[in-house]
């Protein structure tokens, strides 16, 4: 149990330099302003809720499954990997 809980700590930390790196490129479309940054800003605050609401649906549907605390949160932890990794590739293309 420790080890499984030690890899998604692992993961979780790794997540957050990756996200840190997304956050760094919405700033500068952000602070390049124009069209591109407004449209940043809106995309930003969408997104935000539609992941809200994608890991409360991987939550609940894993708690009423039966799932362990362990694989909801590794459930949780692959999703919103998939959002900063498609976030920081579709940042860094320019």
């Amino acid at each position: 149990m420790f080890s499984s809980w030690f890899a998604l700590a692992t993961k979780t930390a790794q997540l957050g330099f990756e996200a840190q790196n997304v956050i760094a490129l919405r700033l500068m479309r952000l602070a390049a302003g124009g069209k591109s940054g407004q449209a940043e800003a809106s995309r930003m605050i969408s997104e935000k809720y539609s992941a809200l609401a994608e890991v409360q649906m991987i939550a609940a549907m894993g708690v009423s499954a039966g799932r362990s605390s362990e694989v909801v949160a590794g459930k949780i932890l692959r999703s919103y990997e998939k959002h900063v990794r498609a976030n920081q590739r579709r940042l860094s293309e320019r």
